[in-house]
């Protein structure tokens, strides 16, 4: 399979390249120059597989000859032998819902399911290849810590997390901070969230920079992750068993996860619609909603991980919505970065809306949520959860309706407290990090003092 920039259309890209690079030199994310479709039969051959053998079903047309099928199954296993489920996820009933557990993995977070399989990655990678890599992340919350306890440890490679001081959950942070591995780097943003996602963009834009320390990322922008996390439908549509139309809503930040889900139905599964379930900073929403993609001040909330105004994998889809063109892509994101919105035409809105429709909540509304819900089926839910579930009443749709659990409650204690007056626990092998000592390092929003960290402690 062959990948281009959304932005120029003229080079191709083996998955090697995609995978490493994550981001586009010209700025563009990746994606496949073609996507063929299952057949209906591949499909109905699928549904009986285990969640292992769906995802080595699944990912191998994509990865070309990065490893061999063989290779694949081994890293599929041996990502998900960490986790506390033997299929990776759960799904579950709350009333007419269902609700897709994702929050089996290490750190407590869907990210722990495409995270694990790029470690393995990684690893497979730079031992074959005899090279070093410094990964360079932002944060708005749970992408950090499944990128740490994917990568600590592991040889030749570094990691540098970017997080916003203060503004993440205490949890979070600390399965972040905790970590003795001493390839592991904690930087605290003296900002928020779009400010550290700008900053590691800026750092993989300047080329003398990035190829002096052999940077990769591990953001939702890289296209290994939305293929790893496309699994995830199709085993859960699976589950399902109903011949209802199904849809999926998911909370969402960065268009990452979502547009896992776009994937899946792009390669022929059948989901009805995708819902983006978003807080208060509600660009999605508004863009989905009435085509006013326009960036605001950041809110925080008590759903820190979707604190985000400029969704990043939005870019993929107004790549769709402008029929392929990456020359009218690249105007409209220069608009974007120039004048923080876009107004999307009618046409393409309606395009949108076939696929996707959008809610948004506010904190309020999500502690109603957590308590409601606990209340009638003594299930506690973490608020980016809720944000999804509350979601699925402010849409009308047909069929059944999959919530994305994206994380388990105990890594937001405050919010939950405050909703039903519990504080819920960490699982016994996490407790630890509570007493632990934290190593994280505050530096300002200054672009050429983060370089300098990072350059200092760098493998190169």
């Amino acid at each position: 399979m062959k990948y281009i920039s959304t932005r120029d259309s003229s080079k191709d890209f083996n998955f090697e390249q995609v995978f490493i690079k994550g981001l586009a030199d010209d700025g563009g994310l990746f994606i496949p120059h073609s996507i063929e479709k299952f057949s209906e039969d591949e499909i109905k051959s699928m549904s009986s597989l285990g969640y292992k053998d769906l995802a080595k079903k699944i990912i191998l047309p994509f990865i070309g000859t990065f490893m061999s099928e063989k290779e694949l199954t081994e890293s599929v296993n041996k990502s998900y032998s960490v986790f506390r489920k033997d299929n990776v996820v759960d799904l579950i009933n709350i009333g007419n819902s269902k609700i897709l557990e994702l929050f089996h993995g290490p750190t407590l977070a869907f990210k722990d399911i495409a995270m694990q399989l790029l470690g393995n990655f990684y690893e497979y990678y730079l031992n074959k290849n005899n090279k070093t890599i410094n990964i360079v992340v932002a944060t708005s919350g749970d992408t950090g810590s499944a990128a740490i306890d994917a990568i600590k440890g592991k040889k030749n490679m570094n990691i540098f997390v970017l997080h916003p001081h203060n503004k993440i959950s205490t949890i979070q942070r600390k399965l972040m901070s905790t970590t003795k591995d001493k390839n592991v780097f904690n930087i605290a943003i003296e900002g928020n969230f779009d400010d550290c996602q700008n900053l590691v963009k800026a750092m993989f834009a300047d080329k003398n920079f990035s190829n002096s320390i052999n940077m990769s990322g591990v953001n939702s922008i890289n296209w290994a992750r939305i293929v790893a996390q496309s699994v995830y439908y199709f085993y859960s549509y699976f589950l399902a068993k109903t011949n209802q139309p199904i849809n999926f809503s998911v909370p969402t930040g960065n268009f990452g996860d979502i547009y896992a889900g776009y994937l899946a139905k792009k390669l022929g599964l059948p989901i009805n619609k995708l819902i983006v379930a978003t807080n208060e900073n509600n660009i999605l929403h508004r863009a989905i909603s009435a085509g006013e993609y326009k960036a605001e001040k950041v809110i925080q909330t008590i759903s820190p991980s979707m604190d985000i105004q400029i969704a990043s994998n939005f870019e993929r889809l107004i790549y769709d919505l402008s029929d392929f063109d990456c020359k009218a892509t690249k105007e409209i994101m220069s608009e974007i970065k120039e004048t923080k919105k876009y107004i999307i035409p009618n046409d393409k809105i309606e395009k949108i809306q076939k696929s996707f429709l959008s809610a948004s909540l506010n904190d309020a509304e999500v502690l109603n949520i957590i308590k409601s819900v606990y209340e009638e089926h003594k299930i506690i839910m973490d608020p980016h959860t809720a944000i999804g579930f509350g979601a699925i009443n402010k849409v009308k749709t047909d069929g059944l309706n999959i919530v994305l659990g994206t994380a388990h409650s105990c890594k937001f204690p405050d919010a939950i407290n405050d909703a039903i007056k519990i504080k819920p626990q960490l699982p016994e092998e996490l407790k630890s990090i509570l007493e632990e000592k934290e190593e994280y390092e505050v530096i300002s929003k200054d672009l050429e003092n983060i370089k300098k960290f990072i350059k200092t402690k760098s493998l190169t």
